[in-house]
């Protein structure tokens, strides 16, 4: 009885203080005393049996039951033991607010972003670039053929047989996909949009001879007083694949574009038109922030002459560019 007593007086007070230790709160105090004294009224229940039990048995049976509750009561107190140092642990781990873990999160998802987002801006996808330098032409540009009938046959105001040029222009690339559609990393897919201007000769004749006006006495003064300017304008539009996404160096290709001629002076049949293909290959190096240098060779191929007029060529030269 004693042994029992004794036990069931230690139980309640650890219990007891421990729930006055671990709760943080005064809600968590509360809870804890509550739960301690079930525990006790629970054990001082117990207590009375094991009392009552005492009390009509013999002195053997007396001595087994009274070990038989103090190993009851050791392993209770055990088990409440675990629950208190649960109840710690739960106590010192500290609480999130669902709201405030929420912003967290969504920060940062927000500063992942904007890291990306930089780490993008290293290489711009698109530019403008200005470009110039030398072009030659396969074939001599020809002449123009008088249109006055001399003789019975129309005369050919001389040659333009010029196929060294000079050329000038500007254009656009246009960033479309960063890995070449999946097939390549690093591998950019862009559209390029760009004119030149090229000049092949200056001031050739052009029109109607002084001879031919003079036999056919035409009362027109001065009818080879002016003359032309060979040059033509190209518009093109191609796909560009440029490569090493992110390094300072950047090589590309152009493996087929559209390209549309216009040439001056006309053809005989005044024809100014000529569409074809261009093909093209480069490389560019970034020297400072956003600018850029490079180099390029283009190789035009019309798919048929105008009216006399071939347009084919090459054009080779330089480029500045500006990313943005």
């Amino acid at each position: 009885m004693t042994k029992t007593k004794l036990a069931l007086g230690l139980t309640t007070a650890l219990v007891a203080f421990a729930a006055a230790t671990v709760a943080p709160t005064a809600s968590a105090a509360h809870e804890a005393t509550a739960h301690a004294k079930k525990a006790a009224q629970k054990h001082a229940k117990k207590a009375h049996t094991y009392e009552t039990v005492e009390t009509h048995s013999s002195s053997f049976s007396h001595s087994n039951s009274s070990n038989a509750k103090v190993d009851a009561l050791e392993s209770q107190l055990q088990a409440m033991q675990a629950e208190i140092r649960s109840l710690r642990a739960a106590a010192n781990r500290p609480q999130i607010d669902p709201d405030t873990a929420k912003v967290q999160e969504l920060e940062t998802w927000a500063n992942s972003v904007k890291a990306e987002g930089h780490a993008g801006k290293g290489a711009k996808d698109n530019m403008v670039f200005f470009r110039g330098g030398y072009g030659y032409n396969v074939d001599g540009r020809g002449g123009t053929l008088d249109p006055t009938a001399a003789n019975g046959v129309g005369a050919l105001n001389g040659a333009i047989g010029n196929h060294g040029a000079w050329y000038f222009g500007a254009g656009f690339d246009f960033g479309i996909n960063d890995n070449l559609f999946g097939m390549m990393q690093g591998t950019e897919v862009l559209a390029e949009l760009m004119f030149d201007y090229k000049q092949l000769g200056e001031r050739k004749p052009n029109g109607i001879t002084t001879a031919v006006g003079t036999a056919e006495k035409l009362p027109v003064p001065g009818v080879n007083t002016q003359t032309a300017t060979v040059n033509s304008l190209s518009l093109a539009a191609s796909p560009k694949i440029k490569f090493l996404k992110g390094s300072n160096f950047r090589p590309w290709l152009i493996p087929a574009g559209f390209e549309l001629t216009v040439i001056s002076p006309p053809s005989d049949a005044i024809t100014v038109l000529n569409p074809g293909m261009m093909f093209g290959a480069g490389a560019d190096y970034k020297i400072w922030k956003d600018v850029y240098a490079g180099a390029d060779v283009r190789w035009h191929q019309s798919f048929d002459n105008v009216d006399g007029v071939n347009t084919n060529g090459l054009t080779a030269g330089g480029y500045l560019g500006l990313g943005f």
